[in-house]
């Protein structure tokens, strides 16, 4: 794991490996009891999970934005938001997911590798993204395999401080997904800055996304439950 990740210029220390190989061992142990991933043999987690979730530790931005606070949005089985707090014990993470189960399977993830800097909750972003100690509150909110941007965007942009960024993890159909947002990003006072690709292995195409939220969220988003997916902006 050490070597593929140092492949990318990440360095992982002795612990950090340690700590992702029981990660892996309890998603596979837990993964025969629900649904958390179709992936998982072993190589295959380590590149399309794992290194996946890391590639937004080498941007610029990120590196310098110490003790900052971290909102991953339908973490799922907690690609990227537990990934990341492995690796940045500097910063503070909050997994936001709608199944409690995984929740659950989270929780017991942070216990078995003592991590300080997580919290969990179990809830929609559209209820969550209207409470006060969430609206506009997180420097870096970041998803992945969540929804297309224009909806993802009415999850996440309301918990980002003005002046933060929401990182949207995307594969290749990233242009055309930008194009149908235009709405979302006047609407939500957000702006595209950059975005940066990158390969896993050598055929598979990533894309991380980073949109910079300008103003505090209007009063009216995010919209009620379900809203957002079934009219997106």
């Amino acid at each position: 794991m050490k070597k593929i990740f140092e492949t990318y210029g990440i360095v992982l220390s002795q612990q950090q490996e340690k700590m992702l190989n029981t990660y892996y061992e309890l998603l596979v142990s837990e993964n025969e009891k629900m649904n958390l991933t179709s992936i998982t043999e072993y190589e295959d987690v380590i590149w399309k999970h794992f290194l996946d979730s890391s590639f937004l530790m080498l941007d610029d931005i990120w590196k310098k934005s110490n003790s900052a606070r971290v909102l991953d949005v339908g973490t799922g089985a907690g690609f990227p938001g537990m990934v990341l707090a492995i690796l940045n014990p500097d910063k503070k993470f909050v997994l936001l997911d709608s199944l409690n189960k995984r929740i659950d399977f989270l929780q017991k993830v942070i216990e078995a590798l003592s991590l300080k800097n997580v919290e969990t909750f179990h809830g929609r972003a559209e209820t969550f993204g209207r409470k006060e100690e969430f609206r506009n509150q997180f420097d870096f909110v970041v998803s992945r395999a969540v929804a297309e941007l224009p909806v993802l965007m009415e999850y996440c942009i309301p918990f980002v401080k003005k002046e933060g960024y929401f990182i949207s993890y995307k594969g290749k159909r990233q242009e055309e997904e930008i194009e149908k947002a235009s709405h979302a990003f006047t609407e939500l006072g957000a702006v595209f800055r950059y975005c940066k690709k990158y390969r896993l292995r050598e055929e598979e195409e990533r894309y991380l996304l980073f949109i910079q939220n300008n103003e505090l969220t209007k009063d009216k988003y995010p919209r009620k439950d379900g809203k957002p997916k079934k009219k997106p902006l």
